[in-house]
């Protein structure tokens, strides 16, 4: 018998000593030789997501403060066509966040090690998972590679889990997304059917004789190819210097953005150029970066063109903008870590490979 809502709400909760005890500050980890991409740690897939596997949702950044976001995640995972089990802490809540940072790495770590869980997605991002990103138990996953998904502040965590453990990871929908057709047709091509997918904006015209939504502009043509890391800038940049940055050698980096003025963005860009990740790209894909203006009192700042020629243009590599990716309905899924090919002038990421077996 398929189980309720208020069955899973009330029973399936991951119990917190569930098959492998953890302590809360685990050893910081040694950084890796070299991306899987560039034959240092294997690269690690984790098998394809099935109907009537069972989800893990788990809640590693901000608190749901209300009954209703929780029940409407539930919902969706189950629509998706998959069974939910509910991380002991996924309604914690310590400050803003959702839990203890003990707490948060907890129901990760569980949800990894317990064999009846396919999967590990995020009820919502926000802020936190720094905090946590010392915290996961890594030798665990690259023993029980699975499903891990989320973006925005998932961020940390989908690059430092591939990062130390050569697992490929998730940028994708979190549980509390809005799930329409086109992100649940892009999540299923590449996590449950495990094609080659090709990310591509759809070009509709809504009546006018041009396409006047979810452009593409292409800075730099040119075709590259490499591994996909990335996500929200904000984010990513507050990674580097760690073990937890994404090696950018050779990689396709993708970046998004929301709610940030120009010169924070210039600013992140700059911890970027100058931490050497931006050095040796194989081409950048720029996502949407949502309500990213000059804010008040900042007119006759440059502008997000001005600043991404600047940043991007001296790296003579392929470049382009307005890729689905970012706080924005439709949404790809971006597999972290996944060889892929794109094409900056036709505004497409074509995937090498599945990027689940």
């Amino acid at each position: 018998m398929t189980a309720t809502r208020r069955q899973i709400l009330g029973a399936g909760a991951l119990t917190a000593g569930a098959a492998l005890a953890w302590p809360a500050q685990a050893a910081a980890p040694e950084r890796p030789a070299a991306s899987p991409a560039a034959g240092g740690t294997d690269l690690l897939r984790a098998r394809r997501l099935r109907p009537g596997d069972t989800l893990a949702l788990v809640s590693p950044a901000n608190a749901t403060y209300e009954r209703e976001p929780l029940d409407i995640a539930v919902d969706a995972v189950q629509a998706l066509g998959f069974k939910v089990k509910l991380g002991a802490h996924v309604r914690g809540r310590y400050g803003q966040f959702g839990g203890t940072d003990a707490q948060r790495a907890a129901d990760i770590n569980d949800a990894f090690a317990d064999d009846e869980v396919a999967g590990i997605l995020a009820l919502a991002g926000g802020s936190g998972c720094n905090r946590i990103v010392d915290k996961l138990n890594y030798a665990l996953i690259r023993r029980k590679p699975k499903f891990f998904g989320g973006f925005s502040d998932l961020t940390s965590l989908v690059n430092a889990i591939h990062r130390q453990t050569g697992l490929i990871t998730f940028h994708c929908p979190v549980a509390g997304s809005e799930w329409n057709e086109f992100s649940v047709q892009h999540f299923k091509a590449v996590v449950m059917d495990a094609e080659p997918d090709l990310l591509s904006n759809p070009q509709e015209r809504s009546g006018n004789i041009v396409p006047t939504q979810d452009r593409i502009s292409t800075l730099r043509a040119g075709v590259a190819r490499g591994p996909l890391v990335g996500g929200n800038l904000a984010v990513l940049s507050s990674l580097a210097g760690t073990p937890y940055f994404p090696d950018c050698q050779g990689a396709i980096l993708f970046l998004e953005e929301v709610n940030e003025y120009i010169y924070r963005v210039d600013r992140m860009l700059s911890t970027l150029r100058l931490s050497g990740a931006l050095d040796r790209l194989a081409g950048v894909v720029l996502g949407k970066f949502t309500n990213c203006g000059p804010g008040d009192g900042h007119f006759g700042t440059l502008t997000l063109d001005e600043v991404f020629d600047d940043y991007f243009l001296p790296l003579n590599v392929p470049v382009y903008r307005g890729a689905l990716i970012g706080h924005i309905r439709r949404k790809f899924t971006v597999p972290v870590g996944q060889p892929a090919e794109m094409d900056a002038l036709a505004g497409t990421v074509r995937l090498l490979s599945a990027a689940v077996t």
